[in-house]
């Protein structure tokens, strides 16, 4: 397994849309735990394609506290969706920020699993509302998509300002 690098907003990438997966083989297999070992690494509780610069319809997910409930899921859709959650979110694309967002509480989705078997669920919860944050990734949006211009341009520029300073070497005494 290996590590990912994670893009991080404002990266472009990050709005690609990603394209239907042809074919669940070990090349996937590999990238869905290759995902899985970059997301609890991050740590994080869910990672889409995307987000690792692979731009194909696949995510995953655990949201159990313990790392015991990972979830596969490719070429999600969205086939129900009804109530109102509102909880706080984060992204390991939008490190150190969280931000309240409101999304549907139960949905009803149809996706391939890691063997490439159809397979339709209920979720409702924090996997529901992880599955839909995921989702959002793969039509190249991201949670900040749900805040105010002036909060998604002032989290930009700190992000931006972040990442200039941990570019510029730390001077050492010599």
């Amino acid at each position: 397994m290996a590590l990912l690098k994670i893009l991080e907003f404002p990266d472009p990438r990050l709005r690609k849309k990603a394209l239907p997966v042809e074919a669940v083989d070990d090349a996937l297999r590999k990238l869905i735990d290759d995902m899985f070992e970059t997301m609890y690494t991050a740590p994080g509780i869910g990672l889409a394609a995307t987000q690792v610069d692979v731009h194909r319809r696949v995510l995953v997910a655990d949201v159990t506290p313990d790392s015991t409930g990972p979830f596969v899921l490719v070429n999600p859709e969205l086939l129900q969706k009804d109530g109102i959650a509102v909880t706080e979110e984060g992204c390991l694309s939008v490190p150190g920020y969280y931000e309240e967002v409101e999304r549907a509480e139960h949905i009803r989705v149809r996706y391939l699993d890691r063997d490439g078997k159809v397979v339709e669920q209920d979720m409702d919860g924090l996997l529901a509302v992880c599955v839909q944050h995921e989702m959002d990734h793969l039509q190249g949006k991201l949670f900040v998509d749900y805040l105010s211009e002036a909060k998604r341009q002032r989290i930009r520029k700190r992000l931006e300002k972040d990442r200039r300073h941990q570019a510029v070497p730390t001077p050492v005494a010599g």
